[in-house]
């Protein structure tokens, strides 16, 4: 099925076509008034430079003025083979389909609304047959159903023409049109837009993404450089003014020798004030802090860090280099990151 862009929007134009999957673009006057195009021949010829295939309208009270409006959009330049005239299917429109057909300009019939019209336009030599689905809908018609109907009638009678479905109102039009066999579909950007959207497919990619940093950031390259130490000796208010300064919820504690003793936590705090009571006030770090903390080496990946934190429900874990802390890497770092929620 071909994919047109219905639009007369050239940022818009111009964006769809990166996706290089654009067959050609349709366009009509009421599209460019409303993007306040005033220049139409400028904008048509602009257009016809930059899409593959462009559908335009030939228009004319009879089939005399449709013809000759078509012959003059062509002589601003524009490709015979990669320019299709939109003209509305009536009597005389059928007639200039015609007469254009037999000079070997591309037609579109369009503004089709029962299989009679489709036959004439298929007679004709359209090359296109045009049914504006969404607006019969919205009048209550069957457009599924004349769809339907006019490919069976291309198929069972071998007419060199493709069945367009458009006035697209929504996604879920792209799946009718590909399941009764249209042979083009011409759909707004902003419908477009929408074609790839499933949360199920959004779920998975994110964690696709999630796995990927997990298994491929080391530890050391997100921990802050912020990294507060005290020693055993020190005072438990100086660390909490060590640990507020910083902005953690913990300090490292460490020997003389600056290798890892423990870890005092704004929780150990609170542990150790019920029990100690007003002695916390001269107590050292040695006193209140917990022994043997949880470390993880700078060079490990963050999926080891996510399995700590998950296995050990903390808060915080030391981040060493042979031993010595050199930073921390809090369970917000990775809540940031969207490794963990």
């Amino acid at each position: 099925m071909e994919f047109f862009l219905d639009s007369a929007n050239m940022a818009e134009i111009e964006e769809a076509l990166k996706l290089g999957i654009i067959d050609g673009v349709t366009t009509t006057p009421t599209f460019m008034h409303k993007n306040g195009i005033t220049d139409i021949d400028g904008a048509i010829v602009k257009l016809s430079k930059m899409v593959p295939v462009l559908m335009i309208e030939a228009l004319g009270e009879n089939s005399q003025e449709i013809v000759a409006e078509a012959k003059r959009l062509l002589a601003l330049g524009l490709d015979k083979k990669k320019t299709v005239f939109k003209i509305p299917v009536n009597l005389e429109g059928v007639k200039a389909c015609k007469i254009l057909h037999e000079e070997g300009f591309l037609v579109n019939l369009h503004l089709v609304y029962n299989i009679q019209q489709a036959y004439l336009a298929l007679t004709a030599g359209a090359n296109y047959v045009c049914v504006l689905v969404g607006r019969m809908q919205d009048q209550g018609h069957d457009a599924l159903g004349l769809v339907k109907q006019i490919v069976e009638v291309i198929n069972t009678y071998k007419y060199d023409a493709k069945v367009m479905f458009s006035s697209v109102r929504y996604p879920e039009h792209i799946k009718d049109a590909l399941l009764i066999g249209a042979h083009n579909i011409t759909v707004p950007w902003s419908i477009m837009k929408k074609l790839g959207d499933n949360q199920l497919t959004k779920l998975g990619t994110d964690q696709f993404f999630q796995h990927t940093r997990l298994m491929t950031i080391q530890v050391k390259s997100v921990i802050s450089e912020v990294n507060p130490i005290v020693d055993l000796d020190c005072k438990v208010l100086d660390a909490l003014l060590k640990m507020t300064d910083s902005g953690m919820g913990a300090v490292s504690v460490v020997t003389k020798d600056g290798d890892l003793a423990g870890i005092f936590t704004d929780g150990d705090l609170r542990r150790q004030m019920r029990k100690m009571g007003d002695h916390i006030l001269t107590a050292t770090v040695a006193e209140c802090m917990t022994p043997n903390a949880i470390s993880i080496d700078g060079d490990a990946m963050l999926q080891k860090a996510s399995d700590i934190f998950n296995a050990n429900q903390v808060d915080n874990i030391i981040v060493t280099e042979k031993g010595k802390p050199v930073g921390m890497l809090d369970i917000q770092d990775l809540v940031k990151l969207d490794l963990l929620s």
